[in-house]
């Protein structure tokens, strides 16, 4: 959090200039910060101002800002498979975050269902609901995007895709398409490496997620 304190008679940022960067950076007035010196405060726009000891404080609240040394690549080879695994991650990381929040919303509903019966109808319905809507786009998934796919949702939800499908439609489920993934050069149970070989994938996903990619 960064407190930019400076002279009233010495501000010369206007409204209009202020503004988006308001927006940009979410300003707020943060009640962890207050003193017994602070006079008064006053919100414009969308930000706050902050009297303090006779002088007018703009209070911004600023996000988490990332930053990391230029990468260097040791070829072209690796240059192209670095921004590869970028354009990957843009296209599978929603799907990923759309299997951890059905998975988080079809397990409170389970909660609910007191017969097996009742379980498998209802898991057999979100299973259709599924396919009718994400179905004809995850077709499209190369091989690399598929495993990507996979490890991000191990990675989101704590399971692999292997134990999600055993534990939502049984073991039998599981081992065939398992043997379904392993003839497309797949693996259900493979896991997220975030120390490991998907160190560099992790990086980038942080990236992401602030929207720095």
């Amino acid at each position: 959090m960064l407190l930019l304190q400076m002279r009233s008679s010495r501000i010369n940022m206007t409204k209009s200039k202020l503004l988006p960067l308001a927006i940009l950076l979410g300003i707020t007035l943060s009640s962890g910060h207050s003193h017994a010196q602070v006079r008064d405060s006053v919100v414009v726009n969308l930000y706050t101002i902050v009297f303090y000891e006779g002088d007018t404080i703009p209070y911004i609240k600023l996000r988490e800002v990332v930053k990391y040394g230029k990468r260097r690549f040791k070829s072209r080879s690796e240059m192209n498979q670095y921004y590869k695994m970028i354009r990957n991650l843009k296209l599978t990381y929603p799907y990923a975050q759309l299997a951890k929040y059905k998975l988080l919303e079809m397990n409170e509903d389970l909660k609910m269902i007191k017969t097996e019966r009742e379980r498998r109808e209802y898991i057999n319905q979100a299973e259709k609901e599924l396919r009718m809507q994400y179905e004809k786009d995850l077709r499209k998934f190369t091989v690399s995007q598929g495993k990507m796919l996979m490890k991000l949702i191990d990675r989101e939800t704590g399971a692999t895709s292997y134990d999600l499908v055993k534990e939502l439609k049984g073991g039998f489920s599981a081992t065939f398409w398992q043997g379904v993934a392993r003839l497309f050069g797949s693996n259900l149970k493979v896991k997220f490496d975030p120390e490991g070989e998907d160190k560099l994938l992790n990086e980038l996903i942080g990236l992401y997620e602030k929207g720095l990619l």
